[in-house]
Order: structure tokens, then C-alpha cells, then sequence
């Protein structure tokens, strides 16, 4: 259902650096007593939760060559990973997300540091 599959646009995407794309949960328009509230403010709640659909490759680690410095070498850049992955549902802050638009759907960007807990479910898309 939110999948990256080989037939749809997200398979494209690439997330930059320590960021997330998260496809937000519907939130409840209904209170616990019944009332029903307006999409504005479900909408702005601090915290929101939604399925992690691609993430970054994570925060750049510095090489550190000891063969001979002068000698200019090709860097190749190395990662440390993000804990968060394609699959989970994460719990984020919502004041440091990005909305977005892609493809008709609303997505929003993350920073890993935003991200509060993550619910890694093997069944999650059944």
C-alpha cells in the first residue's frame, strides 16, 4: 500500500543525509468523548505519526587515510546509518518536518533527530 515498488514514481526519490520520508497516519477526527475537530487542528498536533516509506543514507563519517596525504586519492564517502527503516512507523515531531506534495499524495521529510520512537512491525503493510 506505501511501498516503494518498481512501478511507482517513489522508487526515484532519493533521500539526502540523515532525513526521512514518512507517509503520514490519517489522524482521528474524534475526541475520546465523541467530539468531532476540524482537520486544522489534528493537523498541527506537536506530535504525529506516520510509515517510513525511504530514508537518507545517513550522517557522513570523514575518511581518515594514513597512506601518504600528499598523494591525491578518489574519496569514497562512507555513512554511519540511520536506525529508522523502510517499513517502520515512526513517531516524529511535527515542527521540524517539511510537508510536501509527491505525486498526489502528502509526505513529509524528517530529520532522524526528530524522530522520537519507531514501531518495526514485520507484517506492517498486510
Amino acid at each position: 500500500m506505501y511501498e516503494v515498488t518498481a512501478d511507482n514514481r517513489l522508487r526515484r526519490l532519493i533521500i539526502v543525509g540523515d532525513r526521512v520520508l514518512i507517509k503520514p497516519k490519517s489522524p482521528t477526527d474524534r475526541t475520546n468523548s465523541g467530539l468531532y475537530l476540524p482537520p486544522t487542528v489534528t493537523e498541527k498536533e506537536q506530535v504525529q505519526s506516520g510509515y517510513v516509506i525511504k530514508v537518507g543514507p545517513g550522517y557522513p563519517i570523514p575518511s581518515a587515510s594514513e597512506d601518504e596525504p600528499w598523494k591525491e586519492t578518489e574519496e569514497k564517502l562512507k555513512y554511519m546509518p540511520l536506525q529508522a527503516k523502510e517499513g517502520d512507523i515512526a513517531i516524529y515531531l511535527q515542527r521540524n518536518a517539511i510537508d510536501l506534495e509527491y505525486d498526489g499524495e502528502k509526505y513529509v521529510i524528517v530529520p532522524q533527530g526528530s524522530i522520537l520512537m519507531l514501531d518495526r512491525s514485520e507484517d506492517l503493510f498486510e
